[in-house]
């Protein structure tokens, strides 16, 4: 019993919610510990509100759950969690995640808030209306990396945060196409919204963010102020670029996607790609090295 209840909460999921720290690491304030409380306080926050909005979509979704090949073993849609249960453990975890906001700062309150709200119409209305549904979930990417900046006090790269709302963008795809090709002419049955997608067009799709994040960086680790003042993160491009051509070649070469989540720990090359990118990151932001020849960007 106790394994449905924390299946419940998809602690899986909260790999997406170590974007948290991207502020932390990219302006050097991982060594100081109360910043880093600061951070994982927020990650905390973050992974609360994160698994309440996973129960809330479970029970608008439980009939739809229950024809889903895989989602009808879910904790709801198979009957190991009541639905009355499961809707308090959710309003505990809100007012949980908000709270903890209020004790960081006001704005790191307003931006769970404002995630909430978000949720609470993808889950209503914007889940079932193409393109909309994956542009909320990029939404909600990039507000978890504007929580962790709030939640130390930094501001964080334009840039920067392009680059992860087309990273999203990629993976949310990724994942409509996978569930395209999965469910096949029954793809309706259990998400409303794949029969207005073909797969040519999700195929562009993947295609063109994929394209957009890796550019957006680019542009990151040569144009922000960040970047000026530790030119070595430019070296960090070279795991960007591989990491997300490692994920098309998952998506199209080996029909993968369907739990992006999942690829973060079972592909070593995806792993080995982030921690070779967050090894480096660390390196340049430590070492400000600058090239004595080499001017990446005019001052």
């Amino acid at each position: 019993m106790l394994a449905a209840y924390i299946k419940l909460l998809r602690p899986k999921q909260y790999s997406k919610n170590l974007l948290v720290f991207a502020a932390l690491l990219f302006t050097g304030n991982f060594s100081n510990i109360d910043q880093v409380i600061r951070a994982l306080i927020a990650f905390l926050a973050m992974c609360m509100a994160s698994s309440a909005t996973y129960i809330i979509n479970d029970l608008i979704d439980l009939e739809r759950d229950r024809a889903h090949p895989v989602k009808k073993n879910r904790p709801i849609a198979s009957g190991k969690v009541s639905p009355k249960l499961a809707i308090a453990i959710a309003a505990l975890l809100f007012i949980g995640a908000v709270a903890i906001g209020v004790y960081l700062n006001k704005a790191s309150a307003a931006l769970i808030a404002f995630y909430a709200i978000m949720q609470a119409a993808y889950n209503i209305r914007l889940k079932h209306i193409a393109i909309s549904d994956v542009f909320v979930i990029s939404l909600g990417f990039i507000l978890r990396a504007t929580l962790g900046a709030a939640a130390v006090g930094v501001a964080i790269s334009g840039w920067l945060l392009l680059c992860t709302g087309a990273l999203a963008l990629m993976l949310g795809f990724g994942k409509r196409r996978h569930e395209f090709l999965l469910q096949g002419d029954e793809r309706g049955s259990s998400r409303e919204v794949l029969k207005q997608y073909t797969l040519e067009l999700l195929n562009n799709l993947v295609v063109s963010t994929a394209t957009s994040a890796a550019l957006c960086y680019a542009i990151y680790v040569m144009e922000s102020t960040n970047a000026r003042n530790h030119p070595l993160l430019i070296f960090t491009v070279i795991f960007v670029a591989y990491g997300v051509c490692r994920y098309l070649y998952l998506i199209f070469g080996k029909g993968e996607g369907g739990e992006p989540e999942t690829l973060l720990v079972t592909d070593p090359h995806i792993w080995g790609t982030i921690l070779g990118f967050v090894i480096i990151a660390v390196i340049a932001i430590k070492f400000p090295y600058h090239f004595p020849m080499v001017e990446l960007s005019p001052k």
